[in-house]
């Protein structure tokens, strides 16, 4: 008998609603691939890294920026695509950058001056997409008035603006729609100002030591789910359309692109820690 694998969507696990949809999914991938998946929480505080390093992972979501900055020995699996029609049938996503509901700003620019969150600096929808996107804003920088963070999470940011501990913060825009569907209280007390261009999407990914058969099995499983009505309920309870191959290595490289970009702008950071 085939020893399970671990299982893991802690970066999307943002409410407990969607932490008990992505049990069901995984559990449905499971019964499709015929490969045991021990799904484990691997909460926050716990660091990613540990996860990603795991000789047992099966299926975990990263970051396509540390993805491609090759932080662990992984293979590619799949990629969500969002049922938002703003990603176009394609396993993109983008940042939302939002505000208290009753905030006065109504564009970056309005920010000028003021606290912005980040969840990690090695995040590509919490970090480096925001970092990229303040190239194209005219004026004196800096931007912000003050750095906080790191907050690692969506929801720990989208906490932190409803709080008042900042003024603004970058949020998954994966992350943002299951917390409008799953945490409604929370969601419905920021709104976005701005979105940043779709970028490759984070990616599924298991263990380099995973043999090609066994990750072929979890890849076409979750390929398929869309197929049938159980995976179809299961997909729109997190926000998704389908699951697919995940964007070409190029696309991801383009991160790491736009990391250089905004560096050479002279945005090494989206302000002076304070």
């Amino acid at each position: 008998m085939t020893a399970a694998l671990v299982a893991n969507a802690r970066m999307y696990s943002v409410a407990p609603g969607a932490r008990a949809a992505w049990h069901a999914l995984f559990q449905c991938v499971s019964a499709i691939s015929d490969l045991p998946l021990d799904i484990i929480d691997h909460a926050y505080p716990a660091p990613l890294h540990a996860l990603w390093t795991r000789q047992d992972l099966g299926c975990a979501f990263i970051c396509g920026w540390p993805y491609v900055r090759g932080v662990a020995d992984l293979q590619p699996i799949a990629a969500p695509v969002m049922a938002d029609p703003r990603a176009g049938h394609r396993p993109v996503y983008w940042t939302d950058l939002v505000v208290r509901t009753h905030d006065p700003a109504q564009s970056l620019e309005d920010l000028r001056g003021r606290r912005i969150a980040y969840t990690t600096s090695d995040s590509q929808s919490g970090f480096n997409a925001l970092r990229h996107f303040l190239r194209g804003i005219p004026g004196p920088r800096p931007l912000f008035g003050a750095e906080i963070g790191p907050l690692i999470t969506p929801r720990r940011t989208i906490e932190a603006v409803i709080a008042g501990d900042v003024d603004a913060g970058p949020v998954d825009s994966l992350a943002h729609a299951l917390l409008q569907r799953h945490a409604p209280e929370l969601a419905t007390q920021v709104r976005v100002i701005a979105e940043t261009v779709p970028t490759a999407a984070p990616l599924l990914v298991a263990s380099r030591s995973l043999d090609a058969a066994c990750a072929q099995r979890l890849r076409r499983a979750f390929l398929v789910l869309a197929d049938n009505e159980m995976g179809r309920h299961l997909l729109e309870d997190l926000a998704l359309e389908r699951f697919a191959d995940p964007l070409p290595h190029a696309s991801y490289m383009e991160l790491e692109t736009a990391a250089r970009a905004a560096e050479a702008a002279g945005i090494s950071r989206l302000e002076t820690v304070r």
